[in-house]
């Protein structure tokens, strides 16, 4: 055994030593970043970084405030539903697309086009779409319908909706595309197997095909529980946050903390918090992942 662990501390040593700067750039940046963050959260930081240490006062203060109450309620709301969605429209794209139809690679490039769009452009275009003086609202009450009412972005209480819709567009490609890789990894034979014993093709795929994915359904829940909590430039170009605080988010509240009111101790109260749902999200997978690696 003493002999075994040398050689495998230099196999691919070129390799090794390749990624060292990667590494300690990971290392310093982000590591050390993050660590700086969290550093400063405990302090009363306000224009620049000070060290004047005020324990929980931040965090106290940040778990008082409204505007934060109200932003984690519309990330709640928000983030459930995009996930139901986003896994239901990705999953049936990809089983359509799953059955060899003709200009497969064309209509998977439309759909999959959205997710190459930045969140701004993407919450510009929807934020036209959506407008009701000459969006979908105004095309259809120039066909006749004029008792037609839409325009999610103007109420309060359906306007987080309206972003949805439009973040929807954009991410249920990225979903399709993980989803039709999982679905062309099951092997045929399964298919073949279930259509002999009669096996209607709804309970395949809800007993025999989804349990083989659960790999893929892990991979897109971590991607999409991440970009959920961090969503940030769709809100600015969209709504802007409004009307009032109807789809105000965390990341923006931590934007205007550290830019605008310029309490630096108070936005990375905010950012921490924000890290420690990620985590949440992203340990409990990485240790999935890793067990099931050293099954293997």
């Amino acid at each position: 055994m003493a002999s075994k662990r040398p050689n495998r501390l230099f196999r691919n040593l070129s390799s090794k030593i390749a990624a060292i700067p990667m590494a300690l750039t990971a290392l310093v940046v982000f590591v050390g970043g993050t660590a700086w963050t969290i550093t400063y959260s405990f302090t009363n930081s306000k224009m620049l970084p000070k060290a004047k240490w005020v324990g929980m006062d931040q965090y106290e203060r940040l778990w008082q405030t409204k505007r934060w109450i109200v932003s984690i309620d519309n990330l709640l709301i928000y983030g459930l539903f995009m996930l139901f969605f986003s896994f239901l429209i990705g999953f049936l794209l990809a089983a359509l697309m799953d059955q060899k139809i003709r200009f497969e690679n064309t209509f998977r490039t439309i759909i999959l086009y959205p997710y190459a769009l930045s969140f701004i452009v993407t919450g510009l275009v929807w934020q036209w779409i959506l407008n009701p003086e000459f969006g979908v609202q105004n095309i259809v009450r120039s066909l006749g319908w004029e008792s037609f009412d839409f325009n999610p972005l103007y109420s309060p209480e359906i306007a987080i909706f309206g972003v949805m819709l439009a973040a929807l567009w954009q991410g249920s490609g990225l979903v399709m595309v993980l989803m039709l890789a999982g679905l062309r990894g099951i092997d045929q034979e399964i298919w073949k197997a279930a259509r002999v014993d009669g096996i209607p093709i709804w309970k395949t795929y809800l007993f025999v095909v989804i349990p083989m994915m659960r790999a893929v359904f892990v991979t897109a829940l971590v991607l999409i529980t991440s970009g959920i909590i961090k969503v940030y430039d769709l809100i600015v170009a969209q709504t802007g946050g409004g009307p009032g605080l109807s789809t105000e988010m965390p990341a923006k509240y931590v934007y205007d903390y550290m830019f605008r009111a310029q309490n630096l101790g108070q936005a990375f109260a905010g950012s921490t918090m924000m890290l420690l749902a990620v985590l949440i999200i992203v340990v409990p997978w990485a240790m999935m992942e890793f067990r099931s690696n050293r099954r293997g």
